[in-house]
């Protein structure tokens, strides 16, 4: 079980464990009114759907926090729908499936090292570096004259995500991809 914190003490970034599910607090925001308590409005992720809503706590609300641990881990294989992992640290073989990891199959390649999360032991998720670098397998010639700033074309990386790129970029060059975004930031 991890440590109880006061409302007070709540902040952007914390991990809190509530009705036994995990959540990350993504914006906090404390108020104080002309009378009255505190009040502490967090917007809450759940880091095990994703889901994210509102709640308002006041002060003297306890919590607990959640249980996560991080471990780097290496990105094997996909076979069928499920994604395989190891641990670094035990060789641990862990596999997720793509609703747990969310948009972040996008950018797995193998060996590509990422940080996994667990709690109570059971792995929910992963971080990923914030920047990785994919090859273009499938890109359409740039059209002569369509050269006006900011023109952009479809293109197909190895990982079959496609995303809007600069018209100078062609089919075997390798792009730097901003995970966080999953915007282009510049071939490599």
């Amino acid at each position: 079980m991890g440590n109880v914190i006061n409302a007070g003490e709540l902040r952007k970034g914390l991990k809190l464990e509530i009705d036994g599910e995990p959540y990350l607090i993504v914006d906090f925001e404390f108020t104080k009114p002309g009378k009255g308590q505190a009040l502490y409005r967090c917007r809450l992720k759940n880091l095990i759907t994703g889901i994210q809503y509102d709640r308002t706590y006041r002060s003297g609300d306890r919590f607990v926090e959640a249980d996560i641990e991080e471990q780097e881990a290496e990105y094997l294989y996909k076979e069928g729908n499920q994604y395989h992992f190891m641990v670094t640290s035990t060789y641990e073989q862990v596999e997720m499936s793509a609703d747990q990891l969310g948009d972040a199959v996008n950018y797995l390649t193998e060996n590509l090292k990422v940080n996994m999360l667990f709690f109570k032991g059971r792995p929910i998720g992963i971080t990923l570096p914030n920047f990785v670098n994919l090859r273009v397998i499938k890109a359409e010639p740039g059209v002569k004259g369509d050269t006006a700033s900011g023109a952009t074309k479809p293109v197909v990386l190895e990982t079959g995500y496609e995303l809007q790129v600069p018209l100078f970029v062609e089919e075997g060059d390798l792009l730097k991809i901003d995970t966080r975004t999953g915007s282009y930031v510049e071939r490599v």
